[in-house]
Order: C-alpha cells, then sequence, then structure tokens
C-alpha cells in the first residue's frame, strides 16, 4: 500500500468532479481525481447528455430526409435507415470527447486514479483498483459521484427489454413498441428519438402534465406538438406490474382518475422515472455524514459538509440534476479552497428538454409566482410570426418573458420554439445581471433571427410588440 498527498482529491470524474479538479489546478492546488468507471466524463458524457443529444440530431435528420426535404425542393427517395452508422456515429462523438476530457487532465497535471474511491478519514481517500488499494492523503475532498437512475421494483433493467437511458442509447434494432415510463426530459426526449425511427411510442405519466415542474401552459403546448409527431400520451396513470417474456413485455397500469385498469404491450420498455444520488460505496458513514430524504449529502450554502474540508456538489446534493449545474459548483468549490469567493447562482440556472421544437427555461414560472404573491407581467410573442422560423419551417412555440410588475425585473423566460437552447442564454445573462424586461427590448437583435422573438416578448410586456 502507498501513500500520495494532495491539497484537493475529487470523488467523481463527471460534469462536477473534472470541471472542479480543473479550476483546482488552475489555481496552484495539488489535484486527483478517482473514476471508478473505465473512462471519465460521467454519465453525462458517456450515457446522458452527449450521445442522447447525437441520437436527436440523427434522428431529425432521418425525419426531415423523409417528410421535410420535398418542401425545400429537395426530392429523395428511397430513404433508408442505417441504425448501425446511426450509432457508430454516436459512439465517435462520445470517444472524442472523453479524449478531450483525458487531454485536459493532462494538460492541467492532475492526476487520475481509476478505481472505486471511499472517504476514510477527512485526510484520506482509498482508492479501490484492480490491482490493489491505494490510499491517498489530502487536504480537501470533493465529492462529485453524480446519479444514477431509478428503478422500478417489478421491472429491473436488462438494458434489453426492460432498459433504463443507459439502454436506450444503445438498442441495437428500432422496437415495434416501446413504452416510455416518465414524461420528463429523459422520457420524452429518447421517446421522441425512437418515434421519429420508426416505433410506436406510448409515455405513461403519473402527473397530469408533462416536464415536471415547467412552464405549465408550455407543457401543454408541447404536448399537443409532440402528439401531432406521433407520440402517445397516457396521463395521470400508475404502472402497477409486468409480464416479462422473450420478446414482450405487458404492462398493468391504474388510472388515477377513475382507478380503471388496463394493460399496454410492448417489445421494450424504457423506464425514465427520474435519478437518485449515487453514493454506494463512498465511505460516508466513515466519517459520518447525513443524507436527505431524497439521499442527497447534506451540504451548507457554501458546498461543505458537516466536515470543513469535505464538499459535494452536483446530483448529490440538492438542487436541479444537471451537468451545468453541478459544473458551476465544482467551480465554486475549487474556488473557495483557494480563498477566493465562489458562488453558485441558482434562480439562473436554465433547464432544457431537447424535443423539437426545444423547450428551455431560467427562473420562475407563473404558478411559482402567483404562489409567492409576487405581481408580474407577462409578455409573449409566437415563432409563427419570426421570418427566420419561417425560413426554417418551425414555427411551434413561443417566448414567455415574466417581469416584475414594478420594477420591471426579468423574473422568468420560457421559449419554446427552434434553437431554444441556444436562445435561453441570452436571458441567462439579463437575469444575471438584474436586467429588466425594458433591457431586453431595447438591445440590438440581428434581423432576420429567431432570437427576435425573445425582444418581441420583452417588448410585449409593456405591450408593444409588432406582431402581425
Amino acid at each position: 500500500m502507498s501513500s500520495d498527498q494532495f491539497d484537493l482529491v475529487v470523488i467523481g470524474a463527471g460534469p462536477g468532479g473534472y470541471t472542479g479538479a480543473i479550476r483546482a489546478a488552475q489555481l496552484g492546488l495539488t489535484t486527483a481525481i478517482i473514476e471508478k468507471d473505465s473512462t471519465l466524463g460521467g454519465t453525462c458524457l458517456n450515457v446522458g447528455c452527449i450521445p442522447s443529444k447525437a441520437l436527436l440530431e440523427s434522428s431529425e435528420h432521418y425525419e426531415a430526409a423523409q417528410e421535410q426535404l420535398k418542401d425545400h425542393g429537395v426530392e429523395v427517395s428511397h430513404v433508408k435507415l442505417n441504425l448501425d452508422t446511426l450509432m457508430a456515429r454516436k459512439n465517435r462523438i462520445v470517444g472524442e470527447l472523453v479524449g478531450g476530457v483525458d487531454y485536459l487532465m493532462k494538460k492541467n497535471n492532475i492526476t487520475v486514479f481509476k478505481g472505486r474511491g471511499e472517504v476514510k478519514s477527512t485526510s484520506e481517500v482509498a482508492v479501490h483498483a484492480a490491482d490493489g488499494i491505494r490510499t491517498l492523503k489530502t487536504k480537501n475532498i470533493l465529492l462529485a459521484t453524480g446519479s444514477k437512475a431509478n428503478q422500478l421494483p417489478f421491472l429491473p433493467y436488462d438494458e434489453k427489454q426492460i432498459v433504463s437511458s443507459t439502454g436506450a442509447l444503445s438498442l441495437t434494432q428500432v422496437p415495434k413498441k416501446l413504452v416510455v415510463i416518465g414524461a420528463g426530459v429523459i422520457g420524452l426526449e429518447l421517446g421522441s428519438v425512437w418515434n421519429r425511427l420508426g416505433s410506436d411510442v406510448t409515455i405513461i405519466e403519473f402527473t397530469d402534465k408533462i416536464c415536471g415542474a415547467m412552464d405549465a401552459k408550455s407543457c401543454k403546448k408541447l404536448q399537443q406538438i409532440l402528439k401531432k409527431q406521433g407520440l402517445n400520451f397516457v396521463m395521470q396513470a400508475k404502472v402497477t406490474s409486468a409480464d416479462i417474456k422473450p420478446g414482450k413485455v405487458t404492462l398493468s397500469y391504474e388510472s388515477l382518475k377513475d382507478g380503471s385498469s388496463q394493460n399496454l404491450e410492448a417489445d421494450v420498455v424504457l423506464v425514465a422515472t427520474g435519478r437518485h444520488p449515487y453514493s454506494e460505496g463512498l465511505g460516508l458513514e466513515n466519517i459520518g455524514l447525513e443524507k436527505d430524504q431524497r439521499g442527497c449529502v447534506t451540504i451548507d450554502d457554501h458546498f461543505r459538509t458537516k466536515h470543513p474540508n469535505i464538499y459535494a456538489v452536483g446530483d448529490l446534493v440538492r438542487g436541479p440534476m444537471l451537468a451545468h449545474k453541478a459544473e458551476e459548483e465544482g467551480v465554486a468549490v475549487a474556488e473557495i479552497i483557494s480563498g477566493q469567493f465562489g458562488h453558485v447562482n441558482y434562480e439562473t440556472v436554465p433547464g432544457v428538454v431537447y424535443t423539437w421544437p426545444e423547450f428551455a427555461s431560467v427562473g420562475a414560472t407563473e404558478e411559482d409566482l402567483k404562489n409567492r404573491k409576487i405581481d408580474f407581467k407577462v409578455g409573449q410573442f409566437p415563432f409563427t410570426a419570426n421570418g427566420r422560423a419561417k425560413a426554417l419551417g418551425c414555427t411551434d412555440g413561443h417566448v414567455k418573458i415574466l417581469a416584475d410588475k414594478n420594477t420591471d425585473r426579468v423574473l422568468g423566460v420560457h421559449i419554446l420554439g427552434p434553437r431554444a437552447s441556444d436562445l435561453i442564454a441570452e436571458a441567462v445573462v439579463a437575469m444575471e445581471f438584474g436586467g429588466s424586461a425594458e433591457d431586453i427590448a431595447r438591445s440590438f437583435h440581428g434581423h432576420p433571427t429567431l432570437s427576435e422573438v425573445v425582444r418581441e416578448a420583452a417588448l410585449d410586456v409593456d405591450k408593444r410588440s409588432r406582431q402581425m
């Protein structure tokens, strides 16, 4: 057993871990990072954000070739799906980005250990690797082990018929019938992928709306659009049991509206009922660290656990399970350890659903503001009135801006439309600087661009939009 000394040891090489490690190294801290999987990058890079976006993009091209190119005067016949090539492209993108993370570790002189990290004390971390156990001594520890998919007790994953998001990213053939349990981000995105590629997709959702706590009116509009695209929805229903046979799964579900029970058959079932913090084998019990009811490690407002030199970030702690949220927390921890004032503004964390059209939000919803008894104004503008959206052939959706009734400060922005994931950044910056709807309305926006819809929505806050 050998020993090494570091200023910071990071357990987990996902977005929160590797970003925090890079910032720590930039600030002069001797840094090590431990990863249990064979590659760096965590869930997001390997089996989450990146591969899902690659498949979404490919499936959109496939659908465009079948349905949309003819409107542009491009005539294509005998369109054929090569799933192997599609998956190979996805794997290539992931591999290139994984290689990029490896490069950044070397560039910043970060020592990488492959194995399971276990906290042994407030100053020691054990690396359980294939060739034995190595003990690292450290002044600070950052826990960034992320999360893993929830599993229903009667639907254990085999990643072939009963799949998590990981299995749904690597199916070897297009299912004839795919049932998705859960109408959150993962369920809607992967349901959209396989729907475009030819599956008959049904999504079963426990609540009465899709997309969780996002803007209710926009959620309703998105659901209508997805229905037109071919997705089927069973709302307010609870899956109660499953009969799993080779090649066929029969799900039983109960309506929460009238108590009736029905069956639904599928070739593949995707369970997308959320995720929970991954803390198994982390050694929390060795140093008496507490977890809350969700299983999150308890921290203060500066990411510290009960031990002032041990920090936790990302999906392991409270807040939305988003890669960019984890990244900012990792950076903040590195800066705090270095004596700076690391900070994360949780009011400006954007959320994105990468369906088509996309749905992106930041800040408060109308429901939030009403519950908090905050007076607000609403500005809204549709993509149907935007020249660039018409040229793209995607005019579904709108931009909604919520501003304080008295100060005009932007409190929330909700964008349902083409490239909403990119457009939301303007709103994030405006809110980060305490900007008003008037600030956005009086700022130049190139013409013709999709961003003009954001400006028009800001103008509409004071009923000055130029809608035709």
